[in-house]
C-alpha cells in the first residue's frame, strides 16, 4: 500500500532517495481515513450484516453515502501505489532492483494479509477458514506482476493497465460455471474467482476461502498508476491542468456509461434500475460493481481523484488539516494493520459493556456473519467510534512516520 522508504538504506533492497510528494501524502492519508469508517461500520453498526448498505431498496440515504464514499479508498491506494513505484524508478531505481523489490514487498502483502490482517479482522485462526482475499492481497499479487511490466516503455505500461480497466468486463460473462452450492469448487474455477469472479470458494473437505478481490482490474489499475506516475516530472502547472481534464473526462465518461446501462449498455453488470424517488434513483446510479470494480466503478472513484490530486497541490491554506493526513499517508500499511484491530476490539467493547452476544468476535466466516445478525449501534455511534480512532491512531502512525524519517531501514520500506 505504501510506496518505499527512500533513502540510503541497508538490507536486500537500497531504494535511491527521492522528495515525497506531499499532496499524494495527503491524497493517501484522506482516504485512509474513510477505510476505517467503513470498517467500524463492519464491526459495530446494527445492520452491517443483514443487508447490503448500499441496496437502494433496503437502505437509507445516510447508510448508502457512509458505505459509497469508502468506494474511493481501494482505486485510490491501488493508483496511487502505481504511481509510487514510477516514482522509485524516475529517482534511480535499476530495473532489475525494482523488479525484486516489487515482488518481494508484494509476497510480503500476501503473509500479511493471510496472517496479521485476517487475525485483525476476524480474531480467529480457525483452520477450516483458508483466508479472507482483500486488498493488500490484491495490491500484494499486483505488485509481484508489475515487477515484469517495469521493464517495458512506461506509456506501453499504462496502456496495458488502461485496456485492462477498460475491457475487462468483457470477462462478465464468460469462464467456467459455479460449482453447485455445497460442493467443492474445481481447481479451474477458483483460478477464475482468482483472476475475475467473486465469490466463495470451497475445498473437498469443507475449507473455504472467500475471494473478495480478483487480480485482473487491480493490476491494470495499478499499471495504469506507474504511467501516471511519469507526470510527477512534469512542470507543475502542466501535470495539475492533465490531472484536472482526465479527471473530468473519467466522471463525464461514467455519467455516460451509466445513464446508457439501463439499456444494457457496457460499463457495469448491475445497470441503475427505476426507483419511486429521486433518492432511490440516485443511489441506484451510484450503485455500481466493485467485486470485481466494473469500468463504471473505476471511473466514479479515479475521475474525482484525479481532480482532487490537481486541487490538492495548491492547498496552501489549510496545514492544519493537510498535515496530519499527510503524516497519515507516509505509513499506510502501518495504518493499515493498525485499524482492524481498533474497529474489532471497539466493536468488542462497546458489546461488552451493553450486554450483547460476543460470539460473532471470534469466528470465522461465515458464522461471524450470521452469528453477527441483531448486534450492534445506530449510526451516531459508528461515526463518534470512527472519529475516536482516527485521533488515537494518528499518534503510532505520526511516531512510526518520524522514526522512518529518521533512521531509514531497509525493513522500513515492507512496513
Amino acid at each position: 500500500m505504501s510506496t518505499p522508504a527512500p533513502g540510503p538504506v541497508a538490507g536486500p533492497v537500497v531504494a535511491p532517495r527521492r522528495d515525497r510528494v506531499a499532496s499524494i501524502d495527503v491524497m493517501r492519508g484522506a482516504v485512509m481515513v474513510l477505510m476505517l469508517l467503513d470498517h467500524v461500520r463492519d464491526m459495530v453498526h446494527v445492520q452491517a450484516h443483514d443487508f447490503s448498505p448500499t441496496d437502494p431498496d433496503r437502505t437509507t440515504l445516510v447508510l448508502f453515502f457512509t458505505r459509497w464514499i469508502t468506494h474511493f479508498c481501494a482505486p485510490i491506494f491501488v493508483l496511487l501505489a502505481g504511481v509510487g513505484i514510477r516514482m522509485q524508478a524516475a529517482a534511480g531505481m535499476a530495473p532489475a532492483t525494482l523488479s525484486r523489490f516489487l515482488v518481494t514487498r508484494g509476497l510480503w502483502l500476501v503473509v500479511l494479509e493471510f496472517t496479521l490482517v485476517r487475525g485483525g479482522v476476524f480474531f480467529s485462526f480457525d483452520p477450516h477458514f483458508l483466508g479472507f482475499l482483500q486488498v493488500i492481497w490484491a495490491i500484494g499479487v499486483s505488485m509481484v506482476l508489475l515487477a515484469a511490466l517495469v521493464r517495458l516503455p512506461v506509456p506501453v505500461v499504462a496502456a496495458i493497465g488502461l485496456a485492462i480497466c477498460g475491457l475487462h468486463n468483457l470477462l462478465d460473462h464468460v469462464g467456467p460455471p459455479p460449482a453447485p452450492a455445497g460442493a467443492a469448487t474445481p481447481w479451474p474455477v477458483v483460478l477464475w474467482m482468482i483472476v475475475h469472479r467473486f465469490g466463495q470458494a470451497f475445498t473437498s473437505d469443507g475449507r473455504m476461502a472467500f475471494i473478495v478481490y480478483p487480480i485482473v482490474p487491480w493490476v491494470g489499475l495499478m499499471a495504469a498508476g506507474y504511467g501516471l506516475g511519469q507526470l510527477f516530472g512534469w512542470e507543475g502547472e502542466r501535470r495539475r491542468r492533465f490531472l484536472r481534464r482526465a479527471g473530468w473526462a473519467a466522471i463525464v465518461a461514467f455519467v455516460i456509461l451509466r445513464a446508457l446501462g439501463k439499456w444494457g449498455f457496457y460499463g457495469d453488470p448491475s445497470p441503475p434500475t427505476p426507483q419511486p424517488t429521486a433518492a432511490r434513483s440516485l443511489m441506484s446510479f451510484l450503485n455500481v460493481t466493485k467485486y470485481p470494480p466494473s469500468l463504471d466503478y473505476l471511473l466514479m472513484t479515479c475521475g474525482p481523484a484525479l481532480v482532487a490530486l490537481a486541487a490538492l497541490e495548491r492547498a496552501r491554506n489549510v496545514r492544519w488539516l493537510s498535515s496530519p493526513l499527510e503524516t497519515l499517508g507516509r505509513v499506510p500499511l502501518f495504518y493499515y494493520l493498525l485499524q482492524w484491530p481498533y474497529a474489532h476490539l471497539a466493536g468488542l467493547a462497546l458489546g461488552a459493556l451493553t450486554g450483547q452476544s460476543l460470539s460473532h468476535f471470534f469466528r470465522s466466516p461465515p458464522d461471524a456473519f450470521r452469528l453477527a445478525h441483531g448486534f450492534g449501534f445506530g449510526l451516531p455511534v459508528v461515526y463518534l467510534v470512527w472519529v475516536a480512532g482516527v485521533v488515537l491512531l494518528y499518534f503510532p502512525c505520526r511516531a512510526y512516520a518520524g522514526a522512518k524519517r529518521r533512521y531509514r531501514k531497509w525493513w522500513m520500506s515492507y512496513l
